[in-house]
């Protein structure tokens, strides 16, 4: 493991520092529509987030189980403007019927070292 050196190494170098907003949609159920309702709303998110620097990381439906006793649908972003995105969910997710509530967990990380390696495959 090393620095990066050739050009497509400097590339994927990440950023110094990195937050991480995960939004959680309580959901009363879970059928068939669920997940398309879930992502038309995300489309309308992104579609209107303008002004808003953020990133997608993720998206996924977690069932009642052993960790929750709801179901979730959660959205994982990377800003630093975390006021703007929590309007822009409150505005797309607020008259969602299926919705019990809408929790949100903010996580800040610094990085500490980042090296470089290849896989031959």
């Amino acid at each position: 493991m090393r620095e990066a050196q050739t050009k497509f190494e400097k590339k994927l170098i990440q950023e110094k520092y990195n937050v991480n907003v995960a939004f959680y949609v309580h959901l009363k159920e879970y059928n068939n529509t669920v997940r398309d309702e879930l992502e038309k709303r995300l489309e309308e998110v992104f579609f209107y987030a303008r002004g808003v620097d953020w990133k997608f990381d993720s998206f996924g439906i977690e069932k009642a189980g052993k960790r929750n006793k709801d179901i979730l649908g959660f959205f994982i972003f990377r800003t630093a403007n975390i006021t703007e995105l929590k309007k822009l969910f409150k505005e797309y997710f607020e008259d969602y019927d299926n919705a019990i509530k809408i929790t949100c967990s903010v996580a800040e990380y610094e990085k500490i070292n980042e090296t470089f390696f290849e896989l031959d495959v």
